[in-house]
C-alpha cells in the first residue's frame, strides 16, 4: 500500500492528539509524520508508535514534501493553508476559515463525499455540532425532503479545548472543597465576562452576531445548507455549553415536505454508516455522552413523531465532537481521497 507524508498542524492540542490516536487506531498509511505547532510548543517531545517526535514551529516552509496536511483548527489555518497548498499538500482544515468559501468543499464523508473531488487544495471540516447533526439528517432527507429544522445543542466543554476541560475540573474540585469557582474561559475566553460552568449551563457558545444568534448557531445554519446543498432549508438553532467533559448532544426537530413512517426512519438511521440507533424507551435505552465519549459512531434515539404538527419527527443525537466532530471526520476525508486515488 502506498504511504503518505503527513503533517499535523496543532499537534499538541486536543484535536491534534486525537489525530495521532486515530492514525494509530485506523492504521493510516503514513511514511513521514511532521508535528507542527506554535512557537510555545516547539521543541516538545511526543512519543508515538514507538518513535519520539519533536514538535516543530510552523512556518511557511513547514509543508515541503508533504502530501496531506491535517489542520487541527485555529487562527493558524488562514495563515498557513495557502503555503501548504503551494507546497503541493492537500489541506484538510478544522477551522472555520474556509467553510463558507464557495471554492472550498465542506465535507462529511458519509453525507457528501462527492464534494471532495471539487477541491482546489483545501477541504474544510464542518463545525463539530453541524457534523453530528447532519449524520442524523442525511438518511432522513433521503426518505423525504426536509423543510425545517429546529435544533438545540448541549455541548461539552472540550469544545472549548483543553483549557475548557481543565477549568471544569478545577471548578468542580474547588466547589467540592467549599471554595469559590474561578472562571476565565467560558463562554468565550477573549470576552470580558466569564461564567462558572460547573453545575451550570451557559446559553452562549462563541460571540453574538447582529441578529442576536451566536456565531456557533449561525455556523450550524449556514454549514448545514451548504453540506446538504439545499439553500431552501429553514433552520433555527440554540447552542448551549453544559458541564460534560466530552461528547455533544443535540435535540433535533425535523419537518418534512411529506410524511415518513417511524419504521422507515428507524430503518434508514440504523442502516446509515457511522450511526448507531439506540432507541428503546421501554428499557430506558437512549444515547448519552456517557456512551459516545471516545467512540467513533454517533448514536440516535428518542425518535418520535412531533404531535404538534404534520410530517415532523423529533430525535436525540450524541457524538464525540473531538472524534467524529473533528479529527475523525478529517481523517475519513483523507482516507476517502486515498481510496479513490485523489491524492
Amino acid at each position: 500500500m502506498k504511504k503518505y507524508r503527513v503533517a499535523i498542524l496543532g499537534a499538541t492540542g486536543a484535536v491534534g492528539q486525537e489525530f495521532l490516536n486515530l492514525i494509530e487506531e485506523r492504521k493510516f498509511p503514513f511514511s513521514e509524520l511532521r508535528l507542527l505547532a506554535s512557537s510555545r510548543s516547539a521543541g516538545k517531545k511526543i512519543a508515538f508508535m514507538g518513535k519520539e517526535y519533536t514538535v516543530e514551529e510552523t512556518t511557511a516552509d513547514s509543508f515541503a514534501g508533504i502530501d496531506i496536511a491535517l489542520f487541527a483548527g485555529g487562527a493558524a489555518s488562514k495563515e498557513f493553508a495557502p503555503h501548504a497548498v503551494k507546497a503541493g499538500a492537500v489541506v484538510i482544515d478544522n477551522s472555520s476559515a474556509f467553510r463558507m468559501d464557495p471554492e472550498v468543499p465542506l465535507v462529511v464523508p458519509e453525507v457528501n463525499p462527492e464534494a471532495i473531488k471539487k477541491h482546489k487544495g483545501i477541504i474544510a471540516n464542518p463545525n463539530c455540532s453541524t457534523i453530528i447533526m447532519v449524520m442524523g439528517l442525511k438518511p432522513l432527507y433521503d426518505l423525504a425532503k426536509i423543510r425545517r429544522i429546529v435544533v438545540s445543542t448541549y455541548q461539552a466543554v472540550s469544545g472549548a479545548g483543553k483549557e475548557g476541560m481543565a477549568e471544569l475540573e478545577e471548578q468542580v474540585a474547588a466547589l467540592s472543597a467549599g471554595k469559590d469557582a474561578e472562571a476565565n474561559i467560558l463562554p468565550v475566553g477573549k470576552l470580558p465576562k466569564h461564567y462558572q460552568i460547573a453545575f451550570n449551563l451557559i446559553p452562549q457558545i462563541d460571540v453574538f452576531m447582529d441578529n442576536l444568534y451566536t456565531k456557533e448557531e449561525m455556523k450550524m445554519i449556514d454549514e448545514t445548507k451548504k453540506i446538504m446543498e439545499d439553500d431552501s432549508l429553514r433552520i433555527t438553532a440554540t447552542t448551549v455549553r453544559v458541564p460534560v467533559y466530552r461528547s455533544h448532544a443535540e435535540s433535533v426537530n425535523v419537518e418534512f415536505e411529506s410524511e415518513i413512517s417511524l419504521d422507515a426512519a428507524r430503518a434508514a438511521l440504523a442502516a446509515f454508516p457511522g450511526v448507531i440507533l439506540r432507541d428503546n424507551p421501554s428499557q430506558q435505552e437512549y444515547p448519552m455522552p456517557l456512551f459516545t465519549s471516545g467512540k467513533t459512531d454517533v448514536e440516535i434515539g428518542r425518535l418520535r413523531r412531533d404531535e404538534s404538527t404534520d410530517n415532523a419527527l423529533n430525535f436525540w443525537i450524541c457524538g464525540d465532537q473531538i472524534r467524529k466532530g473533528a479529527a475523525l471526520n478529517a481523517l475519513q476525508i483523507a482516507e476517502y481521497m486515498i481510496a479513490h486515488e485523489l491524492v
